[in-house]
């Protein structure tokens, strides 16, 4: 069994991208700069965000938080986003989710600026994403493209599973892995809640992207051996005997899955640490885009 590491090959791509901010710096040009607008206190949102800072800072991007209040208004919203859509100093910029219930998400997503939209969320991005064309991909399933690729998973004629049929996950990550590429050319199958006989599926699968959203889902008489397995999911799962009262688990049963398995991620520091990384990725190609 082989661990994918999320953690080092993010740390590799951030060295990449910082070695081309270092060339961008010699030539006297402008910086790629990331802005992130959070709204409200969510705990997991705001180590989400602040990790993206913190990583802008390390490979030398600029970036700029907008911190808002939970109660902020879905007009004060627009406007913000209305703002960094004008502002020519920002290459690219997210808006935290999940929003307060009182915000029409889908409005949100809409009026980010396609060009500037480096979460790849919106609708234009997610056309050209579909139709095989140049666009920011949604940062998650990029990034596991990305662990698949630089480990040399092979792919092409394999069978995969999907679970989850998210916006930001399952249905953009079943599009790619059917697409001619180098983690693609695959037969794909998409399961979901209202699946039927879902281990039967699961259990002919190469390789299993699980983002079902419930810890600890896929068991490991749910698999074959010898199958590849990306654990999108994470739940704070109370646990007495940790300090902090909880531990961190994914949507895949790890100690029964695991022996069976050829390569696997971890929970945390598989899926996470690359979703950062590639956000950063876009904001660079957002940056070469625009100038």
């Amino acid at each position: 069994m082989i661990i994918l590491d999320g953690k080092k090959t993010s740390n590799d791509i951030k060295e990449e991208i910082a070695e081309e901010v270092k060339q961008i710096k010699a030539k006297g040009e402008r910086v790629p700069h990331l802005a992130a607008i959070l709204v409200g206190t969510d705990g997991a949102s705001m180590t989400y965000v602040n990790a993206k800072v913190k990583a802008c800072e390390k490979i030398g991007f600029e970036s700029t938080l907008i911190d808002l209040p939970e109660d902020t208004s879905e007009a004060v919203l627009l406007q913000k986003i209305h703002e960094l859509n004008t502002n020519d100093a920002i290459d690219g910029f997210i808006v935290q989710l999940p929003l307060p219930k009182h915000i029409d998400e889908q409005k949100v997503l809409m009026a980010v600026d396609a060009d500037k939209d480096v979460d790849g969320f919106h609708p234009t991005n997610v056309g050209k994403m579909a139709l095989d064309l140049p666009s920011f991909l949604p940062a998650t399933p990029y990034g596991i493209l990305e662990l698949l690729e630089r480990y040399e998973v092979e792919t092409s004629g394999k069978n995969v599973v999907v679970m989850g049929r998210s916006h930001i996950v399952g249905r953009p990550m079943s599009i790619l892995m059917s697409q001619k590429r180098k983690a693609g050319d695959a037969t794909v199958t998409v399961v979901h809640s209202r699946t039927k006989d879902l281990a039967e599926i699961t259990k002919q699968a190469d390789i299993i992207v699980a983002a079902i959203g419930i810890s600890e889902f896929l068991k490991g008489d749910m698999v074959k051996d010898g199958v590849v397995i990306i654990d999108v999911g994470i739940t704070r799962v109370p646990d007495e005997t940790k300090a902090r009262g909880y531990r961190l688990a994914g949507d895949v049963d790890f100690e029964s899955v695991s022996p069976k398995a050829s390569y696997i991620t971890p929970v945390p520091g598989g899926v996470g640490p690359m979703t950062i990384a590639m956000l950063l990725k876009n904001t660079l190609q957002a940056r070469d885009i625009r100038s």
